[in-house]
């Protein structure tokens, strides 16, 4: 038996992407209960060389659209990066969960093989789509969505495993 591209991407990326925003509802109702600014949450860090929660939220939403418009031909949306609070973080997930969303799984066809070229400032990788969806994309997401869950539960936001593999 195989999986499609498509299966082994957008459930995916669609399951953590709306683990990620329940998870910031709990962030909020938190803060809330506590009488704090949210906003520190979304300043907050695991470790000094660490990036903030915001970065998390959006290099992993930046990983979904990217990896679902590199395997289907097309260009993904391009967001500001300037997210401030947690609402905004959350109505970037939903417009990434939309994007996510809006692909049908014959877009995927043939796409194991497209070759995916990442550059960056300092070093350029090269994938086929299966490769980047193995090597790149599911270990990118789930350490952005991981180290995010990782602040918020070091914040004291009630969240555990139930809540990471919630479907």
């Amino acid at each position: 038996m195989s999986i499609s591209m498509y299966e082994s991407t957008v459930p995916f990326l669609l399951r953590f992407l709306r683990n990620l925003d329940s998870w910031l509802d709990k962030a909020q109702a938190h803060a809330d209960a506590r009488k704090f600014d949210s906003g520190v949450l979304v300043r907050a860090r695991l470790a000094p060389d660490m990036l903030e929660l915001a970065r998390q939220v959006q290099i992993a939403s930046d990983n979904a659209k990217g990896c679902v418009a590199r395997l289907t031909g097309n260009e993904a949306p391009k967001y500001e990066d300037n997210e401030a609070t947690l609402a905004e973080l959350k109505e970037r997930i939903a417009k990434t969960i939309a994007y996510v969303s809006s692909f049908k799984p014959e877009q995927f066809e043939g796409s194991e093989t497209r070759d995916i070229v990442l550059k960056f400032p300092s070093v350029t990788f090269e994938f086929n789509g299966k490769d980047y969806v193995l090597k790149f994309v599911i270990p990118n997401v789930l350490f952005h969505v991981t180290t995010a869950y990782g602040i918020l539960r070091h914040n004291g936001v009630a969240i555990g495993k139930a809540d990471f593999l919630a479907p």
